[in-house]
């Protein structure tokens, strides 16, 4: 994809993101010669001026006993060697190799020059999402965290044995831990927090501060992130992550002359690109909602972070990240969990529960104590370990502005409008999509969905977004996922309605457009209306409406502007079975209380099959994670959408045809 992919990134970049990319290039080729090779030694650029370690924890309450519990079982599966990546259970990280791919069983190059690494030839390097996983060092925020709570030594001289390991085996620009600045961002954090977490352990110190090797590292990491800024139409969740970590590193070990200028300058960054990121009404501009979670977690953990150090962000920071916590408590379904609107890897800013916790419940947990719930939240339901361990560290300003729900802020500006009745079990609970296609040039992160639905059943998913599976690897199925024939939209003409140029980039992005919204909190009604042009010169108007009392979602489908082939699609949760006769489907599924049905009438003037787990082409087919994928079912109806002429399906909960 080299050349090709090269001229289109061109494109989708301003004159003056040319000439800083250009001086990045130059700067490059220079640091070449402070590339330390794999058993060369490296000293430090300055001296130490202090020693300094991260503000304690105070009083820890709150950690819940079944989280503690698991917490614990995770690290020991960690002395065992079992640790999960993405879909690979490993039980082979007792030592692990920091350059091996587990997916595949190829172990990155280990000794070549960062900047001139083979990044895009999987052939050669693996699968680099798996190989920078383990050095994210996440899984030692677990053991510190295991530590931390029992004072068991295993714990501690694991951590101490793999941070060891992993100093003496990177050096300074060698190998793939190099490329990429989120890698390092997040490595500071969990460095930061494996320190706090093993204060009181008697080598702790000689392991951080006093440690020769540690500070080199520290320094290093901390000279790269302040050098190389991710910026412009890559300035995503990569800047924030990169400023984050260096703001947490400066704040908690604050041992150079620089320290002090890295923290400023990585305040300032963090500050203006979390409000440029982040809509007024709260939610995270890349409209990955995964993402969101990732950002308010990277935002917390620098805020608390400051605010332990005595160098407190400002006041509109942290509205910002209290504007965040809302606008995720206003969108979750009756499961606290989150929307799957574009991109999702799994990313968090802070590990210190076991791995399989639930985010979005964590999330709301962690608001509620940091900033208190407003009236409208819904109840956080399983707890964690990290919210106590966060709340121990510092606490937030006292904030004057009211916390009014955002649900019709949210449409307006990052066009999610949330549909929903009842609660618990009878929850019926739809997402409508007229935001923006994506965020910045390049919309990385951004899938063809403009004026699709997720639409689940007390937390069942009945249709459902089809995730995200993988990024740069196995590129046909990276397409299908962010298509829009993999989202419960129309597809004209076998297109997209964006155009793909490479696993991150868009050259052509939808526009949306919101045109009509009522009853979002009360009422007998609930409707949303907009339109996009992502295949001008036809227009995709979509009405969706729900009766709260009935328990009946509508959907009206119009192209205007001329007739065009096409197909409607709607993906089936995969806890959904489907009986399809003719242009009635029958859904079945079991949730709280027992079995569950919905009947959908399809507009009888397209001609509708299943597809489940085709490969040629690729149908029917959701990602519940990364790196995972499974069969589920697709009702795809194709034909002739003549111009004006309305396509309406309906979907009535607890009715089953015979």
């Amino acid at each position: 994809m080299q050349l090709g992919w090269y001229i289109r990134r061109l494109g989708r970049m301003s004159p003056a993101e040319v000439a800083s990319r250009a001086r990045d290039t130059a700067l490059k080729a220079a640091w070449s010669r402070q590339w330390v090779r794999p058993g060369e030694p490296d000293r430090l650029p300055e001296p130490v001026t202090r020693q300094a370690f991260p503000h304690p924890l105070g009083a820890v309450a709150d950690i819940d006993p079944a989280a503690k519990t698991a917490l614990i079982a995770a690290a020991e599966g960690l002395l065992q060697g079992r640790w999960q990546a993405f879909a690979i259970a490993r039980d082979d990280f007792r030592s692990p190799d920091w350059f091996l791919d587990p997916a595949t069983q190829i172990r990155a190059p280990d000794a070549l020059f960062a900047f001139k690494y083979p990044h895009r030839d999987p052939a050669r390097v693996g699968n680099l999402k798996y190989v920078w996983e383990a050095s994210r060092h996440q899984h030692l925020t677990v053991l510190a965290a295991a530590y931390f709570l029992t004072k068991d030594d295993r714990f501690a001289q694991r951590v101490a044995s793999d941070l060891k390991d992993w100093w003496r085996r990177n050096p300074f620009l060698s190998g793939p831990h190099w490329l990429s600045g989120i890698e390092l961002g997040l490595r500071l954090i969990a460095w930061v927090w494996c320190r706090r977490l093993l204060d009181g352990w008697p080598d702790a110190a000689a392991l951080f501060e006093a440690n020769p090797d540690f500070q080199i590292q520290l320094y290093r990491h901390q000279q790269y992130l302040h050098a190389f800024r991710s910026g412009h139409s890559s300035a995503n969740n990569h800047v924030l992550a990169e400023a984050a970590g260096q703001l947490a590193a400066a704040c908690a070990f604050p041992l150079f002359d620089r320290s002090e200028t890295w923290r400023r300058t990585s305040a300032a960054l963090l500050e203006r690109e979390f409000a440029l990121q982040t809509f007024p009404s709260g939610l995270n501009r890349e409209l990955a909602t995964e993402y969101h979670g990732f950002v308010l977690d990277l935002g917390l953990v620098a805020a608390l972070e400051c605010q332990a150090a005595s160098h407190p962000l400002t006041d509109n920071f942290w509205l910002g990240l209290r504007n965040m916590m809302d606008a995720l408590a206003a969108i979750v379904d009756a499961h606290n969990h989150p929307p799957r609107q574009g991109d999702a890897d799994d990313g968090i800013g802070l590990l210190v529960d076991a791995p399989d916790f639930d985010h979005g419940s964590s999330l709301l947990h962690t608001g509620t104590r940091i900033f208190g719930p407003a009236g409208w939240w819904p109840t956080p339901g399983t707890k964690d370990a990290r919210t106590g361990l966060m709340a121990a560290l510092a606490h937030a300003p006292e904030l004057a502005a009211p916390r009014p729900n955002p649900l019709a802020a949210l449409a307006q500006d990052a066009g999610m409008a949330i549909l929903r009745t009842g609660s618990g079990s009878d929850e019926i609970w739809c997402r409508c999509d007229s935001g923006p296609h994506g965020f910045l040039s390049t919309a990385a992160h951004a899938h063809a969905d403009a004026l699709s639905i997720e639409l689940r059943a007390g937390g069942v998913e009945i249709f459902a977004d089809a995730g995200t599976y993988c990024y740069h690897t196995d590129p046909p199925w990276r397409r299908y996922f962010r298509s829009t024939a993999a989202h419960n939209t129309i597809a004209l003409a076998g297109k997209d309605q964006a155009a793909q140029s490479g696993p991150f980039m868009w050259s052509q992005h939808t526009v949306s457009r919101l045109l009509a919204l009522d009853g979002l909190e009360g009422g007998n009604v609930a409707a949303w209306t907009a339109e996009h042009s992502g295949y001008a010169p036809l227009i995709h108007r979509r009405t969706v409406r729900l009766d709260r009392t009935a328990r009946r979602l509508v959907i009206v489908d119009t192209i205007s502007g001329g007739d065009a082939p096409g197909r409607l699609s709607f993906l089936l949760g995969p806890h959904v079975e489907c009986r399809l006769r003719e242009n009635t489907a029958l859904l079945d599924w079991m949730a709280e209380g027992g079995a569950r049905h919905a009947t959908v009438e399809l507009p009888a003037q397209l001609h509708w099959r299943v597809a489940r787990g085709a490969e040629d082409p690729i149908e029917g087919w959701y990602s519940e994670s990364f790196g995972r994928k499974q069969p589920t079912f697709q009702l795809i109806g194709e034909g002739m959408f003549h111009g004006g002429a309305d396509v309406t399906t309906m979907i009535a909960f607890g009715e089953t045809a015979a």
